[in-house]
């Protein structure tokens, strides 16, 4: 309701279009490494029945031919990519099927995915077939995330059925036109944000505002983990799947509609509380990646239109659950309001502390998998997702949710340099009883709300001690030790990275402070 933008529409192109604001990034990414995989998007389909090669060759030159950022190369000129757009006949793919054996398949199809683009000297798309049997073969795409991103999933699927269809029938596909192509979007964007350099500008008041709301923002969320940060993040990581059963989906549903919030705000607000519970902190920073296909003009095109926001909230562990929703509703919507600001320019924006050992501005994010369904349906054929195993972690944990018919998919991705399977099960477990704590009341407390299990308070609460060993309360076993012990350690601190230097305390010392202390609050009145 903030003013109405310029129509996406068909625009007159320069001799150089230039990147979008997202691709911009992923260029540069790009040319500080070429041979990296780190960027690639794969999908491979596992084909089962009787493939017409030839009709699905066609199919993908068919829809080659329908997106032009497929067929787009991004040289330079003085340093600066733009799009250069080539012919349908100019990008070679050939689906000959490749022989291979099962146990040669898994090492094939890595190795394929895992070479690197230089999009500057070729179209980062590759595509192809190997055959395991006479009815089983697997099909592989790999394009560079430059040209496309997971919602672009959906019309690479839909479209690849059509034009196969139709091949396989002895005919061309007849698809409805697209209204607007990748280049379209590029020069429209340019034009809809104006100039940084006008402060009346949509990407200026963007700025503006994220400057703002993220100012001050801690470096980092310090979670407990079974290891200490490496100096530089590898990357590596793991899965830890969960699920949210049907009856307290339709519970949390409920809880939403009641506070007019979406279920993504539930699950922020309840990971947000999770997450100061675990790390002792009130500031709280997710990051969530967004599809960024505002128009609908985009439903259908393929491309890098993916941003990623930071959501800023402050848990208050004395107010009720209801209040921490109210804030992360707000939160995100002015979020998604200026959800424009690419991430990376944010970050060159707001000059955070860089650092190898972590990602900058936040270090959890919560991803909503709603991109609907994008499973491959080919006449006489039956299709199924071919699994590669490789597990990246670009943050040191993530939660992505996806709703299926029995409620809600959960997994944890996480960073096998700080976390083990078991400590992360831990995570899953304590915001599976935060989710059931705000079901059933979500006008508890954030503090008050139940995250240990009854073994774990039994561990913490009751009194366990040597045989022989008479029981005594606490002030009376440290006065003891202050007197029998007066000069060993009975603190250790090691520092931390941000204060080197650590200390130790004797007995005396903690006898002494805690004495001085206990005055102190005596005379304001406790």
């Amino acid at each position: 309701g903030g003013g109405s933008r310029a129509a996406l529409t068909a625009q007159v192109r320069p001799v150089r279009v230039p990147l979008s604001l997202a691709q911009q990034r992923m260029w540069f990414l790009n040319q500080l490494d070429t041979s990296s995989a780190g960027n690639n998007v794969p999908v491979a389909i596992t084909l089962t029945g009787e493939l017409d090669v030839s009709g699905l060759e066609q199919a993908v030159a068919d829809v080659i031919g329908r997106h032009e950022v497929l067929r787009t190369v991004y040289p330079e000129v003085d340093g600066v990519g733009y799009q250069k757009i080539v012919a349908p006949a100019d990008v070679d793919v050939n689906l000959a099927a490749t022989s291979v054996s099962d146990s040669e398949i898994v090492s094939e199809v890595t190795n394929f995915v895992a070479a690197g683009f230089d999009v500057t000297a070729e179209v980062p798309l590759r595509a192809k077939l190997f055959q395991i049997k006479a009815d089983e073969h697997v099909l592989v795409f790999v394009v560079h995330h430059i040209s496309t991103d997971g919602f672009s999933m959906g019309p690479l699927t839909r479209d690849v059925m059509t034009a196969y269809y139709a091949r396989t029938n002895g005919q061309a596909p007849t698809w409805t036109p697209l209204p607007v192509q990748y280049a379209d979007y590029s020069l429209w964007q340019r034009e809809v944000l104006g100039s940084e350099d006008d402060p009346q500008s949509v990407i200026a008041q963007q700025i503006t505002y994220w400057a703002q709301a993220l100012d001050g923002v801690p470096e980092q969320l310090n979670l407990p983990g079974d290891r200490a940060r490496p100096a530089v993040f590898s990357g590596q990581g793991a899965t830890f799947e969960f699920s949210i059963g049907q009856e307290l989906h339709e519970r949390l549903i409920s809880v939403g509609r009641e506070h007019n919030a979406s279920m993504f705000m539930v699950v922020h607000a309840a990971l947000a509380s999770l997450l100061a519970r675990l790390s002792g902190t009130t500031d709280i920073n997710i990051g969530a990646p967004m599809a960024g296909r505002g128009e609908s003009e985009l439903d259908d095109l393929i491309g890098m239109f993916v941003n990623t926001l930071v959501l800023r909230t402050e848990v208050d562990p004395s107010a009720a659950f209801t209040t921490l929703l109210a804030s992360a509703r707000e939160t995100d919507l002015q979020a998604f309001a200026h959800s424009d600001l690419p991430f990376e320019r944010l970050v060159e924006v707001l000059d955070p502390v860089r650092s190898r050992a972590h990602h900058p501005l936040f270090q959890v994010a919560l991803a909503f998998q709603n991109l609907g369904q994008n499973s491959l349906a080919l006449p006489g054929l039956t299709a199924a997702e071919f699994e590669i195993d490789e597990t990246v972690a670009k943050f040191d944990l993530q939660l992505t949710i996806s709703e299926v018919s029995e409620g809600l998919s959960a997994t944890f991705t996480y960073a096998t340099d700080l976390f083990d399977e078991s400590t992360v099960r831990g995570f899953a477990a304590r915001l599976m009883r935060i989710l059931n704590g705000i079901a059933t009341d979500p006008a508890t407390s954030v503090g008050d709300i139940e995250i240990l299990d009854a073994s774990e308070r039994e561990v913490l609460t009751s009194q366990r001690a040597s045989s022989g060993v008479a029981q005594a309360p606490l002030a009376e076993i440290l006065a003891d030790a202050a007197a029998r012990y007066p000069d060993n350690v009975a603190l250790r601190y090691p520092g931390t990275a941000q204060a080197a230097a650590g200390r130790s305390m004797t007995y005396r010392e903690v006898d002494e402070w805690s004495s001085r202390l206990a005055r102190v609050l005596i005379n304001r009145g406790l």
